[in-house]
């Protein structure tokens, strides 16, 4: 066990000086009277980085991202310009590295998903531009993340400790957006395919497009739902909750707006060719 006095009773000579040690004849004394107090400078390590000399500030985020601090520092250093010879490096070290580093890795692993999802569903439809409105569902899923985490916020952020405790979009949502990727699309894909294959069995494109919506709505609504659902426990999650609540708001979101904006897409491009 290691016992620590409070810092008011040792942060001074004087508060040092009187803290009560045990003398010989077991009789308690200040310290004070055992000897004196000298200040003696201490030798400070001098970093070095790509043979220049570099000075770390470490700091611990309360209340705030650490990229929206970063950038109002950075604003500030900008209007008060560092002297001559000084200069400050954001992306160097820390956190900041870290969150550029996996938010970079994210955001080409996600375009490397949806290039190999276009290239699945070129070879299936034998079109390129198909595929294209089938993937207008993917955006769609911002719709519901962006705002769903200002909701949160707004409803469940309460401070800790006098400090704000927002929920952040983290790493880990990032993986939720990626993966509703595959799950939005599906959906976009079979209204597209009912719509094709009614058509192509004499119905006009206008009832087919209707059908679609109607007979389509129960299975994608439950689909979400039980996905939705699956994810809930995972909010409680400190780490993973991101994804969670990600693949929620995206899920009902992209859901509603791709049976509207999907069907009603199609119809605007594909209605001259079938009426020709």
């Amino acid at each position: 066990m290691k016992i620590i006095l409070p810092r008011d009773k040792r942060s001074g000579i004087v508060s040092l000086s009187q803290i009560p040690v045990k003398a010989q004849d077991g009789k308690m004394i200040p310290l004070g009277e055992l000897g004196t107090f000298v200040k003696v400078a201490e030798d400070q390590p001098i970093y070095h980085k790509n043979l220049k000399r570099v000075v770390y500030v470490f700091g611990d985020m309360a209340g705030r991202a650490p990229a929206e601090a970063i950038l109002d520092m950075q604003k500030r250093i900008d209007d008060q310009p560092l002297p001559d010879g000084l200069r400050a490096e954001w992306a160097g070290e820390g956190e900041w590295k870290i969150t550029l580093r996996v938010f970079r890795d994210m955001g080409i692993s996600n375009l490397a998903a949806l290039m190999g999802i276009y290239t699945l569903l070129v070879i299936q439809m034998n079109s390129f531009f198909m595929p294209l409105l089938i993937m207008l569902a993917v955006p769609l899923t911002l719709i519901g993340i962006m705002p769903g985490f200002w909701l949160l916020n707004l409803l469940l952020a309460d401070p800790v400790g006098g400090f704000d405790n927002p929920i952040f979009f983290t790493a880990t949502s990032m993986i939720g957006m990626i993966a509703l990727g595959g799950i939005v699309i599906r959906n976009s894909l079979v209204l597209i395919e009912f719509i094709n294959g009614a058509v192509k069995e004499g119905v006009a494109l206008r009832e087919a497009i209707l059908q679609s919506g109607a007979i389509r709505l129960r299975p994608i609504l439950l689909t979400a739902a039980t996905t939705a659902l699956g994810a809930w426990p995972i909010t409680l999650d400190p780490i993973f909750s991101g994804l969670a609540w990600a693949l929620i708001f995206g899920l009902f979101a992209s859901t509603l707006f791709t049976l509207v904006i999907v069907p009603v897409a199609f119809y605007a491009l594909q209605k001259n060719r079938y009426a020709a």
